[in-house]
């Protein structure tokens, strides 16, 4: 039996498979997961029910698994900033986010870089987040 955080066997595995410079896809319930994701990644289903897993709470568990060198955010089309925004901040001190369009965020999900999607039953809007991965010091 794991003793961490982390003990979702396909998540595992599939983080285990990625490289410095992969990127990981965090996403909401609303996001298009059959159109916007790279054909080659591993899609790591998490979306129980609306609401249940939140990716805030995903991404603290892969914080304690996994170095992040960079993040990218799903802006909005008014440039709002979402509230879920301050939420990644607080997990990720270190690292700025950069915010994309939606175009911009779906063309780099698509991309050759992604590794990992994960589908979350996350309600909140704007709630995708793409991480890369850094290298274990």
């Amino acid at each position: 039996m794991l003793r961490y955080p982390l003990i979702h066997p396909p998540l595992l595995g599939a983080l285990a498979r990625a490289g410095h410079g992969s990127v990981v896809l965090l996403a909401d319930g609303n996001y298009p997961y059959a159109t916007a994701v790279s054909a080659t990644a591993e899609t790591v289903w998490l979306n129980l029910r609306p609401g249940q897993i939140p990716v805030d709470d995903v991404l603290e568990t892969l914080l304690g698994v996994v170095p992040v060198e960079a993040a990218r955010v799903m802006a909005t089309d008014t440039g709002e900033e979402p509230g879920i925004y301050e939420r990644f901040r607080s997990l990720l001190p270190d690292i700025s986010l950069q915010p994309l369009g939606r175009g911009d965020f779906y063309a780099v999900a698509r991309g050759p870089e992604l590794a990992v999607a994960v589908a979350t039953g996350e309600q909140r809007l704007y709630a995708n987040i793409l991480l890369t991965l850094g290298v274990v010091q």
